[in-house]
């Protein structure tokens, strides 16, 4: 149980979650350092007809999104986890994972 104490101080010392809940979603949507090779991406998928790579990068920026918006924040209140608010969430979270890996695995190119 140490090396998950250690990998869990880790983690915390990177302030990786901080870093991802403080991005600027307008800033990043309007800087051409992110956005230019960004769409290059989306085109070469798209010239390239890598389906499968491409509703996997638009399920990302989905989740990405859906995971800045109010209902998500309104998901604990004083430090409970809201029930009725979450399951939804988890099984929606199954659904798309389930497709993911259909997507990966279950499909032959």
């Amino acid at each position: 149980m140490e090396i998950f104490t250690k990998i869990a101080e880790w983690f915390n010392s990177t302030h990786i979650h901080q870093q991802v809940m403080e991005v600027d979603y307008i800033g990043l949507s309007s800087n051409p350092w992110f956005m230019v090779p960004f769409v290059l991406l989306l085109c070469y998928m798209l010239f390239k007809q890598r389906w499968k790579d491409l509703v996997i990068t638009v399920i990302f920026v989905a989740v990405w999104w859906v995971s800045g918006t109010a209902y998500v924040d309104s998901l604990i209140v004083n430090g409970v986890v809201q029930m009725e608010k979450i399951l939804p969430i988890v099984f929606g979270g199954a659904v798309v994972l389930g497709f993911v890996i259909y997507l990966l695995f279950g499909r032959s190119d």
